[in-house]
């Protein structure tokens, strides 16, 4: 562990304030990602020790202990430059792109003659076509045209908005598509984020122009894979992207919010698709590690919940010198797994700590003295 600091912290103490600057934050995000999986696999695993080393048992775990607090402390100071990274990753130059382009987005909106919505068969690739075609003609009115103000308000008055769901789809100035997807959590509505497609012509493919998606999710990936032989459902995707992100984000901030006081330690990749949290409670120590299996997904398929005897734990730290200290075996709350797995964060960890003591009472309580 000590070895994966050291190769962490020069790289920490070169982005500083005054220097931040990342031309490649995905990798960022992959080495706290990574260091994550490393730290729960160093914080709940000791190897065993051999007989010769049974007199200094005590002493040693206490030195282990002490070892591990204090890794554990310039760990979490990492988190925090990592999230400050982030923030000014994230919201300096894309806060200039997205005010910008929800100017542009509004004002082409209000151009606009009405707005449909679209459902099931009616959004599909012949509409696509239709609204590329408008565009072209558009740009192409505009250049030839001797009096393009004239002309200009005249086809405003004929454009039309298409609402797909939670994306509003609309004409943009030269040879653009504007996508605005709105995102929204509970019912309540959260972020937009937009999408500027172009190309060059009608019969070459569209490219992505610009964006306010946030760096950690792979629109260059979907790009690639899907834009220039399918885009109807890039732009799907897209949108599916960044509404799982953003309902996985808020079921971490609501859990936070109702049930802070009794976590410990809370750790998350940036797009929420990994995530660590330890609930202290009096008896033990309960340890939730969740997976999902894609960017899209809301569930966990991954999830390991396990409990650790704090009182057995102790009982190590003080056995006779002459004794092999036991180690905490931790126990797996099946029942808490499963709820993970099929319900959203805040209701399963509701229903851990509702039925966590019953549990433990039914683990432990054999091991227990009478």
């Amino acid at each position: 562990m000590f070895q994966l600091v050291r190769v962490l912290f020069p790289f920490t103490k070169k982005t500083g304030k005054q220097s931040i600057q990342c031309s490649n934050p995905s990798f960022l995000h992959r080495t706290v990602t990574d260091l994550l999986a490393t730290f729960n696999e160093v914080s709940n695993v000791k190897q065993p020790r051999s007989l010769s080393q049974a007199m200094g048992e005590v002493n040693f775990m206490q030195e282990e202990d002490i070892r591990l607090e204090t890794t554990r402390a310039r760990f979490a100071n990492v988190v925090k430059r990592h999230a400050q990274l982030t923030e000014r990753l994230s919201r300096d130059s894309d806060k200039m792109i997205f005010e910008r382009l929800q100017k542009e987005f509004e004002a082409a909106r209000a151009s606009q003659s009405q707005e449909i919505n679209l459902d099931g068969e009616q959004w599909n690739d012949g509409l696509l076509a239709t609204i590329r075609e408008q565009v072209h003609m558009e740009a192409d009115r505009k250049a030839t045209s001797g009096d393009a103000n004239d002309m200009l308000t005249s086809h405003f008055q004929e454009k039309v908005t298409y609402r797909v769901g939670n994306k509003v789809i609309c004409c943009l100035e030269g040879t653009r598509i504007g996508i605005l997807y709105e995102t929204s959590f509970a019912g309540e509505p959260c972020e937009l984020y937009h999408c500027v497609l172009e190309s060059k012509s009608f019969l070459e493919k569209m490219t992505v122009l610009e964006h306010t998606i946030p760096f950690f999710l792979p629109i260059r990936e979907v790009e690639n894979d899907l834009l220039s032989s399918n885009a109807m459902r890039f732009i799907d995707h897209i949108g599916e992207l960044l509404q799982a992100y953003v309902d996985r984000r808020e079921q971490v901030l609501l859990v936070k919010e109702l049930y802070g006081n009794q976590i410990g330690e809370l750790y998350h990749s940036l797009p929420y698709h990994m995530i660590q949290f330890v609930l202290e409670d009096s008896d033990c120590k309960v340890t939730v590690s969740l997976r999902y299996p894609d960017l899209v997904s809301v569930l966990p398929t991954r999830v390991k919940v396990l409990a650790w005897p704090m009182h057995q734990y102790k009982k190590s730290h003080t056995s006779s010198a002459g004794a092999m200290g036991s180690q905490p075996i931790p126990a797996r709350l099946s029942y808490a797994e499963d709820a993970l797995r099929t319900m959203s964060l805040p209701e399963a960890y509701a229903e851990i700590v509702l039925n966590l003591q019953q549990a433990l009472q039914q683990m432990f309580q054999g091991g227990s003295p009478s």
